[in-house]
């Protein structure tokens, strides 16, 4: 399978983006002068240790949240743009079927019936779950859930996918499958994903480049360059020698804030 051979995602500049949250007298600087540029169809990972402000800088981006200051443009323009969010949890609503769970976001945005049935059918063949467009999400497995997560996600034609640590809760066969799913997505679609991961190996395993982010308050320590080619076997390249010594050297690069990120927890 070739790389995306047409890189339709977004482009994505942010410049000096601080963020701050303030109860009463009490100021929290959640995170402080993020400059960052991501290409259009770029697969970005970033990786920090907990409450270094991952999450939040991905609702910015989602229009979850609002910065306190700096500035995100996406193709050359203000920031709105349409994206797509999978988070840790699937976040399926139990009481429809996947089908329509997929398809609700098409239905908010009052695309015509006819329409968005071949949206969901695309969808769903996309991630294998046809056979399983009737069923109820208790009646699917973890994976299926975040697959029709990711349908739900994909269906709408997204510029940007935001994904926080959407395979964490997963055991790690199904880990493996998904992030192989995943990509093979990507390479199909051609959008932007930013993806939050605790884990530098998926990182290097999915991502173009890998941010690094500092214990709270959040910054940007590092960015990485991956050096792996694509199409990637995600199994052998995890085996190498190669990949193990590059993973050893980015936790290097971590540890002095996951290290710090605990003495702060700790008090």
């Amino acid at each position: 399978m070739p790389e995306v051979a047409e890189r339709r995602g977004a482009a994505i500049e942010i410049a000096k983006l601080c963020k701050e949250y303030i109860s009463g007298e009490e100021r929290t600087v959640a995170l402080t002068d993020i400059d960052l540029r991501i290409r259009p169809g770029e697969f970005l990972c970033i990786v920090g240790p907990s409450g270094c402000g991952k999450s939040t800088l991905l609702r910015i981006l989602a229009g979850l949240d609002r910065q306190t200051s700096g500035t995100i443009e996406v193709n050359a323009r203000g920031w709105a743009v349409q994206n797509a969010m999978v988070f840790q949890e699937s976040g399926l609503f139990p009481w429809m079927r996947v089908e329509t769970n997929v398809g609700f976001g098409l239905m908010t945005r009052g695309v015509l019936a006819a329409e968005a049935a071949a949206r969901v059918d695309a969808a769903l063949k996309l991630v294998g779950l046809t056979k399983f467009r009737r069923h109820y999400p208790h009646q699917l497995s973890g994976g299926m859930r975040q697959r029709t997560a990711i349908a739900r996600a994909f269906v709408t034609d997204p510029a940007m996918l935001l994904m926080d640590e959407p395979f964490a809760a997963l055991d790690a066969q199904n880990r493996v499958i998904l992030q192989a799913e995943l990509v093979r997505l990507w390479e199909q679609t051609g959008k932007t994903v930013i993806y939050i991961t605790h884990s530098i190996e998926e990182a290097l395993l999915l991502g173009d480049r890998m941010v690094v982010m500092t214990a709270h308050p959040g910054r940007i320590k590092q960015i990485i360059d991956v050096p792996y080619a694509r199409p990637r076997n995600l199994m052998t390249l995890s085996a190498s020698a190669e990949f193990g010594a590059l993973k050893l050297d980015i936790w290097r690069v971590l540890e002095e804030e996951v290290m710090r990120a605990r003495a702060e927890a700790e008090g």
